[in-house]
């Protein structure tokens, strides 16, 4: 059976693995990313020291970012800056003589749930990946939107106050892992800065009065703009990914918040039976954006 190099490039690792056409995880690992001071040809020493160890039949990259996924080039690479303006998939094609495929972090996410997690057989849906900042992918008609910018599903972008847009607060990029820790922070008194997300779901798994306070209030701004996203496209599912998804309580908490949407919404409670947004949890969790990757290669 034919073996693939797979990528998962992100901020703090690169992961990687070697998978079969069924998906399958031969063998996978993890290296710290580059610092995104250094240079392109510093990043590619740390990918020289993977690739040689394998054999394959062509190289799937999920990488944050701007990405045209047919092309390759990218546009936009936050987290290493000196990539951009590179075709991504010509330099990594040419360096080691195989085939390469590239594709967006949080799309390769929803890829996976569309093949075979927790959006297959929806005609349209969304992953939301709640990391740093907020990833997404949409699938509208049982394919993934990309838009004539490779833009669509950026939901980090959408603001949230017409108001006061120069702060950075007011944008969906605060719903990220660090808007929980601000929300548990504000009810406790801990510091944001020096509390990290595992120490907080311990305070709101040990039932702490406070703690559960700045979940629910986490929660409810995240049922809001999940309201929001439904309400543009009528999706089937909101599959919810990123490291804080696999925390019970938190799915348990945000399908609360969206069901009490009812008892504030002034058009449901004058009613109109507005639809809310079914969310589950992303199948595929850490894997998700290796499996995507995978299935870009072989099929798009």
């Amino acid at each position: 059976m034919k073996q693939y190099l797979v990528f998962d490039w992100g901020g703090t690792f690169l992961k990687y693995a070697l998978m079969d056409e069924e998906t399958n995880i031969l063998e996978k690992g993890k290296v710290p990313a580059p610092s995104r001071h250094g240079t392109k040809e510093e990043f590619l020493q740390v990918i020289d020291g993977i690739v040689h160890q394998y054999e394959f039949e062509g190289i799937a990259i999920s990488s944050p970012g701007i990405l045209n996924s047919d092309t390759g080039e990218v546009t936009a690479i936050g987290v290493f800056p000196y990539w951009n303006g590179y075709n991504l998939k010509e330099e990594i094609s040419s360096r080691y003589h195989t085939k390469v495929s590239v594709e967006n972090d949080a799309k390769s996410a929803a890829l996976a749930e569309l093949w075979k997690g927790n959006l297959k057989g929806c005609q349209d849906g969304a992953v939301m990946i709640l990391g740093t900042g907020v990833g997404g992918g949409i699938v509208l008609d049982g394919k993934l939107r990309r838009g004539k910018d490779y833009f669509a599903g950026e939901f980090s972008c959408v603001c949230m106050d017409v108001y006061h847009p120069d702060q950075n607060e007011v944008y969906w990029s605060s719903l990220g892992a660090r808007g929980l820790i601000r929300s548990v922070c504000k009810y406790t008194g801990k510091d944001p800065q020096s509390l990290s997300g595992e120490e907080a779901f311990a305070l709101i798994n040990e039932k702490n009065e406070n703690a559960l306070k700045g979940l629910r209030e986490y929660t409810d701004l995240l049922a809001v703009e999940l309201f929001n996203l439904n309400i543009l496209l009528n999706l089937d599912k909101i599959c919810i990914g990123g490291g804080i998804s696999a925390q019970p309580v938190l799915m348990s908490s945000l399908k609360e918040s969206i069901e009490n949407l009812k008892n504030v919404h002034p058009d449901i409670t004058g009613g109109l039976n507005l639809p809310l947004p079914v969310v589950d949890v992303c199948a595929f969790r850490n894997d998700a954006n290796l499996i995507g990757a995978l299935y870009h290669y072989l099929y798009e």
